[in-house]
């Protein structure tokens, strides 16, 4: 009988202390026979399941093109190849030319995943910002999962979508974005930056195909921010009448920045990765999967006046030096000082400054097609 384990559950150290030949699967959707898998696979003794892909393939919530899915699927495949893994797949429903380089195991479309003709999101949801929680499946020291990012954001989308019913819409998490230091520690995937920002701008021509046309892409990661920018860039120029914005990840607006210099023990430095903040929070969340006994600061960056480590990056310059620089461990900051009180606190104000940006998202929506409407500038010439 074949154990399947949660792949993101697990700490770094523990990816890495895997066998190589560990059969490793990504599902596209939820509901699969894993009895059915398991044999496919050969009946192995354990095998790994990783995050699922919310949509993106025809049959789920949101098709995209299947080119685009492909090219951004094989990816992560490649990320769990280049860490030596020899056994590694997509599990997905039947009929999908998807282009893979690596093996996939098709099964039929299953109880529990989206029934056909359902879309996400709904149309009554048309008026609404939509919201997208993007995080990552990586590293996060010796002490928190893999899944670190996509506790919080998913938990942080979800909460702000919930304080404003009316106005906001959260889709399901996606639980994979960019790391390009992905070859440091074991464990951490890597959708790679083009493969990444083509999937996104084709989520949202979809959705501006079917009269949306207010979105907020909230990254939990910041190897996904500069590329979340310029996503947000190029759909302004393809799609003139919608509003879509993106954000430094969370808990960093005036309010957040507030409460953090209200409540951190560390001193600067001891914000940035799998750090006080980070820690703080899946504690609040996921206790379960916090190793506490485990932590190892690292609070050794090399810090210059305009470019040093904390919640989020400081200084005026933008570099992308080696992590193995600063991090013997992974972690950036002062996880041990963490506590899920100082999670619970933050965790509520990253959602009211979430929230406070959907109330935004509407206003310039609704101000600028008042302009437009009335024929501001070169919107009056026919």
């Amino acid at each position: 009988m074949t154990s399947f384990f949660a792949y993101d559950e697990l700490t770094w150290p523990e990816v890495a202390q895997l066998a190589r030949d560990t059969p490793l699967v990504i599902p596209l959707g939820a509901g699969f026979d894993l009895q059915q898998l398991a044999t496919a696979l050969g009946a192995p003794d354990h095998a790994g399941l990783l995050p699922a892909l919310p949509f993106g393939w025809h049959g789920s919530a949101l098709a995209l093109p299947e080119a685009v899915l492909g090219a951004l699927l094989n990816n992560l495949l490649d990320s769990l190849c280049a860490d030596g893994f020899t056994r590694v797949c997509a599990l997905a429903p039947q009929g999908l030319q998807l282009g893979l380089a690596h093996a996939c195991i098709t099964q039929p479309f299953a109880a529990g995943q989206v029934p056909a003709g359902q879309q996400l999101p709904p149309e009554s949801a048309a008026a609404s910002v939509i919201l997208f929680p993007i995080g990552h499946t990586e590293q996060h020291g010796y002490h928190l999962p893999l899944s670190t990012d996509n506790i919080i954001i998913d938990h942080i989308s979800r909460t702000s979508a919930a304080l404003l019913p009316e106005l906001a819409y959260s889709m399901p998490l996606m639980p994979y974005g960019v790391s390009t230091h992905r070859s440091s520690y074991a464990g951490t995937l890597n959708c790679g930056g083009r493969a990444f920002e083509d999937f996104w701008l084709a989520v949202l021509a979809a959705l501006v195909a079917r009269g949306f046309d207010r979105m907020y892409l909230m990254s939990g990661h910041g190897g996904n921010c500069s590329f979340l920018t310029n996503v947000v860039k190029y759909a302004g120029e393809r799609h003139r009448r919608i509003f879509c914005a993106t954000a430094y990840l969370h808990t960093s607006g005036p309010a957040g920045e507030a409460s953090i210099k209200a409540h951190r023990v560390s001193a600067v430095g001891g914000m940035g990765h799998a750090c006080e903040l980070e820690t703080s929070m899946v504690l609040a969340l996921r206790p379960d999967l916090t190793h506490m006994e485990r932590v190892v600061d690292e609070t050794d960056f090399v810090a210059t006046a305009s470019y040093y480590m904390d919640w989020a990056e400081g200084g005026a310059l933008v570099a992308n030096p080696p992590w193995d620089d600063d991090s013997a461990t992974g972690s950036y900051g002062a996880g041990s000082v963490a506590t899920a009180a100082h999670g619970h606190i933050w965790l509520e104000v990253a959602a009211a400054e979430k929230a406070a940006h959907v109330r935004e998202i509407h206003e310039q929506h609704k101000r600028r097609e008042q302009r437009r409407n009335a024929g501001y500038g070169l919107w009056g010439i026919k």
